[in-house]
């Protein structure tokens, strides 16, 4: 027996991360209603918590050239960076700056001003970057922005996951959530709804703290109609052996450090920018990698968020600088957008700037949004089906459990050759049994408890960002960035100078191009090694 609890409100902001945060807070100060969901707990899911390695602050008082800071980014990001999104989150930055200090976040004493990437060369003579520090990571800034949306009459609901959002007459009215202690149902009614759940994967083992990230609000929108972009390049963060091995390193660290295969060859990794050297390394048969120093010998591998693309890269595309998706009412932040403002490769600190950044523009735009909205209504027969969708898996009496699907997606999409080395044949044969998996499997999950409805739900989701990562992944007849292919292996100028979207039309997934504006091209008759810094594996 379940219960419905309906929740009405002007704003939804499902998703309680820094983007979250940001975004229900600038929307409550327009006077609006605003509620916060997470499936997890406000101020301590997702990778927020982990925040804090390095945060980029633009402000010219500090001596920051914009010029300096674009000519950067577009040269790093490989010339796929949407630039009218990385110079808004430049000059939008400080002003999140200053809202975090007045709110009482901390930063380390050792914030300064210094020269970061002295291996890039597009980084020599600048730009010179203020990084600051959160004290105790990204947790102690979100625990202060917990209690500023609380003070400021946000409402936060905690462990509730969002599965459906409800779409009427063309518009995002509301959503529906499962809590993870019951067999209830949320109903929520809001005039706009803001997505900040994150990136994806498929549930990589230990590393990066995205277990929880399964592109819920990618999929979500996808489903709605919103358009998609970003999902054929790969997150590159190297997995070094566990946490507990990390630390020990790092407090230990004596001497020089290398890489080296597993016949004790070092493997030089000065120009390989996208880390996959170690990739070809066990293509060819020389794997485990380790990282070696006088006391430690580590296992390193690539392949630590299989699922992810580059933080900022992959998600809903942005209609406006509002943070509006293409279908009205809907509105996403953080890594739940998919603006590309560092292009194909990421370069550390953008991440939590662009979810602030981000997260307060979508906050005003969902709130003006609002504002000028009538009241949703739902209806009963729509409301009814989706219900029922929600709670299927409860219904079956057999089938398959979430788990074991999740294991065969997770044999499907994590091997190198799959997520790394990518040719056409294996692109096409992996799509094939996604597909299988995505129509006779997935309809069959069953759940006995709210915790196996909830992995349901997670693993149908994550089939169908599989999906969306292999058919982005063959459309793009290129290697660019985080994205290789074996079978074209050097960037294809200018016919792939463009940003590969999504959107599902007619039941069917449609893959298209929108090229780039032609004076964002990088200069086409320097040399191609003049062009690109990184080099990819036989460059």
């Amino acid at each position: 027996m379940s219960n419905e609890n309906v929740v009405e409100t002007d704003v939804l902001v499902v998703g309680g991360g820094l983007a979250g945060c940001f975004a229900a807070i600038k929307a409550k100060e327009k006077g609006v209603d605003v509620t916060l969901v997470d499936k997890g707990y406000v101020s301590k899911s997702g990778q927020s918590p982990w925040a804090g390695i390095g945060i980029w602050f633009f402000n010219p008082e500090w001596g920051h050239k914009l010029d300096a800071w674009m000519d950067a980014v577009n040269a790093i990001g490989e010339y796929v960076n949407n630039r009218e999104w990385t110079e808004i989150t430049f000059k939008d930055s400080y002003a999140v700056y200053k809202d975090l200090v007045s709110w009482g976040v901390e930063f380390a004493e050792r914030d300064l001003t210094r020269v970061r990437g002295s291996s890039n060369p597009y980084y020599k003579g600048g730009p010179r970057i203020h990084e600051g520090k959160f004290t105790g990571r990204g947790r102690q800034a979100l625990q202060v922005m917990r209690k500023q949306a609380l003070e400021r009459g946000v409402k936060i609901l905690d462990r509730i996951m969002v599965t459906e959002l409800i779409k009427q007459n063309g518009g995002i009215v509301g959503a529906i959530g499962i809590p993870m202690e019951s067999r209830d149902l949320f109903i929520f009614k809001a005039k706009a709804t803001v997505i900040c759940t994150g990136s994806g994967s498929f549930k990589p083992w230990g590393g990066y703290p995205i277990c929880n990230l399964t592109a819920d609000g990618h999929v979500m929108a996808y489903r709605v109609g919103a358009e998609i972009a970003g999902k054929e390049f790969e997150d590159f963060h190297p997995r070094t052996g566990t946490e507990i091995s990390v630390r020990r390193r790092i407090r230990r660290r004596r001497g020089p450090e290398r890489i080296v295969n597993a016949e004790g060859d070092e493997i030089l990794g000065n120009t390989d920018w996208y880390n996959l050297g170690y990739d070809f390394e066990a293509h060819a048969g020389r794997a485990p990698l380790f990282r070696e120093s006088e006391d430690q010998r580590i296992i390193v591998s690539s392949g630590e968020c299989v699922g992810m693309s580059n933080h900022t890269t992959d998600g809903v595309w942005p209609a406006n600088k509002e943070c509006a998706s293409s279908v009205p009412g809907l509105y996403a932040a953080g890594d739940s957008l998919g603006a590309h403002v560092v292009g194909a490769t990421y370069e550390s600190g953008f991440a939590t700037m662009w979810a602030m950044v981000t997260g307060a523009r979508a906050g005003l735009g969902a709130a003006e949004y609002a504002l000028q909205a009538e009241k949703p209504s739902v209806d009963v027969e729509d409301l009814a089906q989706l219900k029922k969708i929600v709670h299927a898996p409860f219904e079956r009496k057999g089938g398959f459990t979430p788990r074991w699907v999740t294991q065969i997606l997770q044999n499907l999409m994590m091997p190198y050759f799959i997520s790394r080395i990518k040719h056409e044949d294996r692109l096409k044969a992996a799509l094939t049994l996604v597909e299988f998996l995505r129509d006779h499997l997935v309809p069959k999950i069953t759940a006995k408890d709210p915790h196996e409805l909830r992995l349901a739900h997670e693993t149908k989701n994550m089939v169908l960002n599989a999906e969306m990562r292999l058919r982005a992944s063959l459309f793009r007849t290129e290697s660019r960035g985080g994205h290789y292919r074996e079978d074209y292996p050097r960037r294809d100028d200018p016919a792939w100078l463009a940003w590969v979207l999504l959107k599902e039309e007619n039941g069917r997934m449609k893959v298209w191009k929108e090229p780039i504006p032609k004076e964002w091209w990088p200069d086409l008759s320097k040399p191609y090694e003049e062009r690109y810094f990184g080099r990819f594996p036989g460059e």
